[in-house]
């Protein structure tokens, strides 16, 4: 499949229309953002790792009945995916207490939470992604109750395929952010699963492994990034 023109460039990737208006194709790029693009970076390959990465967690978890946008690695940094209509509500699954909640509710980072904390964002970077509940998105008209409802049941889903994948990898998923959108009148998994969208703590030293080495200064970022990789790949048997 080839790419004919641009579409959009965000933060993270450019995507591009094909042939088919069915699928496009996503490039990764390596420059990286946080705090809603207020910070601003590059990372070393950091496109290609979350491009891989992506991609082997989204065949994981179709393999487990969890529908996503994934179609064909292209190359190192492309990938064909599903058109999809993305809904405008970010989802963040906490299992440990770290970043945004420990802030708004005092609590300790690294407190193991008694259940998944699930979290919604409107997706506006105008508004700097403020918190919304269910009553927001209906009257904001944002997703159906069934839709949330389908969302809410894939999370958790999710959630649990990917602490179970990783903690072979010794790494603890400590809170990560998943995207959904509609395709064919159905909701599927949708953007990316990635150093930029998870929270990875080495399992036995509690080393941050993920963005937050950017967003804190804490260097050894692309190292971080490369190390989460390599443990994925050679757990893979495990």
């Amino acid at each position: 499949m080839k790419e004919t023109q641009q579409m959009y460039e965000g933060k993270a990737k450019k995507v591009f229309a094909t042939e088919d208006e069915k699928y496009v194709i996503v490039n990764y790029k390596d420059d990286a953002t946080a705090f809603n693009g207020k910070k601003k970076g590059t990372i070393a390959s950091k496109g290609v790792i979350n491009n891989r990465m992506s991609n082997y967690l989204f065949q994981m978890l179709e393999k487990n009945g969890v529908e996503t946008h994934f179609v064909e690695e292209l190359d190192e940094r492309r990938t064909v995916v599903k058109k999809v209509e993305i809904v405008p509500v970010e989802v963040i699954v906490r299992n440990i207490a770290a970043g945004g909640i420990c802030k708004r509710l005092g609590l300790t980072e690294g407190m193991k939470l008694c259940a998944p904390v699930v979290e919604y964002c409107y997706k506006s970077d105008e508004l700097d992604d403020p918190m919304i509940n269910d009553d927001h998105i209906k009257v904001m008209d944002l997703a159906t109750e069934e839709e949330m409802k389908t969302i809410r049941e894939m999370t958790l889903k999710i959630n649990g395929l990917l602490q179970e994948r990783l903690l072979k990898a010794d790494l603890i998923l400590v809170d990560f952010k998943l995207e959904f959108g509609r395709f064919d009148g159905k909701i599927i998994l949708a953007d990316e699963i990635s150093p930029d969208t998870c929270r990875l703590w080495d399992v036995h030293t509690m080393a941050k492994l993920d963005k937050d080495r950017f967003r804190r200064d804490l260097g050894d970022v692309e190292e971080a990034y490369q190390e989460v990789m390599r443990r994925l790949m050679e757990s893979d048997n495990k």
